[in-house]
């Protein structure tokens, strides 16, 4: 554990707050080193020398009241804690930004793996990856049999017209990083326009579900499911079109979108489907639709990145190739519509 304390976390801060707030659960000093991962918020691993904890908090510097709100991720997890969604157990919200300069929670310390690569996943053979991507299925059909009433999260997000709002919030995204002609997204975005699909009843969703964002334990079982700043009430099949869009080869070198599908006994995407169908019992038929929309929600997300890229705001490398996976992902997207 580093020795100096990693920038965004002070660890005798964090001792005095957790001594009033919860007495007698750190033992003596904290140290704290920054967890690599994670979407955009900080992780940091925390620790007396007895017992570990997590630490989660928005990036450093200023950013807009609603983005990285930890209340948000503290409270779903604190919902689904008793269910049997596999979350890490939630100890202290702390809304006070003089504590650690922004909010934070602090949750459960859980052993255990995420797989970003089929490279990662090559040591566990072609059996153990094939039970840890179907169990990932079946977690997510745990994650959609929670009643959200019932667990007080029926005001968690608003589901009324969810794909709708989400089709124009990415369109919105596009729109704000177009500065070069990419044939065949207007065509996509039309396309997805004309044929979205009626949504099932509602459920949480995670809404960036996939292999690296859960740990697997020895027992190849998922231990905890992390990363759900992009949560809401929603429709479920979004989750399951993302997953399937993770699970499509990608052989692209130099990809910055993380996949497993390469590794040998990774299940194909249509098994995903079925099990996933027969777990959850809902109608997938309409599983091209969702996962069209994934592939145009990453090429939206690419072209951002590379917009940036252009305009030298982003920090380090391996970004120069982003600009050219863009017309891939937009023609994946446009295949699997309308292949179906």
């Amino acid at each position: 554990m580093s020795a100096s304390p990693p920038p965004g976390l002070d660890p005798e801060q964090l001792r005095g707050r957790l001594d009033r707030e919860r007495p007698g659960l750190v033992g003596g000093p904290l140290s704290a080193r920054l967890i690599e991962g994670g979407r955009s918020n900080l992780t940091y691993l925390v620790t007396d020398g007895a017992h570990e904890w997590v630490v989660r908090r928005p990036p450093l510097g200023h950013v807009l009241a609603t983005a990285h709100d930890m209340k948000r991720e503290f409270r779903v997890i604190s919902a689904l804690h008793p269910t049997a969604v596999p979350v890490p157990e939630p100890l202290l919200l702390c809304e006070d930004p003089d504590v650690l300069g922004a909010p934070f929670y602090l949750m459960e310390y859980v052993a255990g793996t995420p797989y970003r690569t089929a490279e990662q996943l090559a040591p566990l053979g072609p059996e153990r990856t094939r039970t840890a991507v179907l169990g990932l299925v079946d977690t997510l059909v745990e994650l959609h049999a929670v009643d959200p009433g019932a667990v007080g999260l029926a005001d968690f997000g608003r589901p009324e017209g969810f794909l709708d709002r989400q089709l124009r919030r990415w369109a919105k995204q596009l729109d704000a990083s177009r500065n070069r002609d990419l044939p065949g997204i207007d065509e996509l975005h039309a396309a997805l326009g004309r044929s979205m699909p009626g949504s099932p009843a509602p459920t949480v969703v995670h809404g960036d579900y996939r292999l690296d964002n859960v740990l697997l334990g020895d027992d190849d079982r998922i231990k905890a499911v992390l990363d759900w700043e992009m949560s809401t009430l929603g429709d479920p099949l979004t989750d399951l079109g993302l997953l399937v869009m993770y699970s499509a080869p990608l052989e692209i070198t130099g990809s910055p979108i993380s996949t497993t599908a390469g590794a040998a006994g990774h299940p194909a995407p249509a098994e995903l489907v079925e099990r996933y169908a027969a777990g959850s019992g809902r109608d997938t038929s309409a599983i091209a639709w969702y996962t069209a929309f994934a592939w145009f929600k990453l090429a939206v997300i690419l072209e951002g990145i590379h917009y940036r890229y252009t305009l030298g705001s982003t920090v380090g490398g391996g970004f120069e190739r982003i600009g050219d996976l863009v017309p891939v992902f937009i023609e994946h997207g446009l295949t699997t519509l309308q292949e179906g």
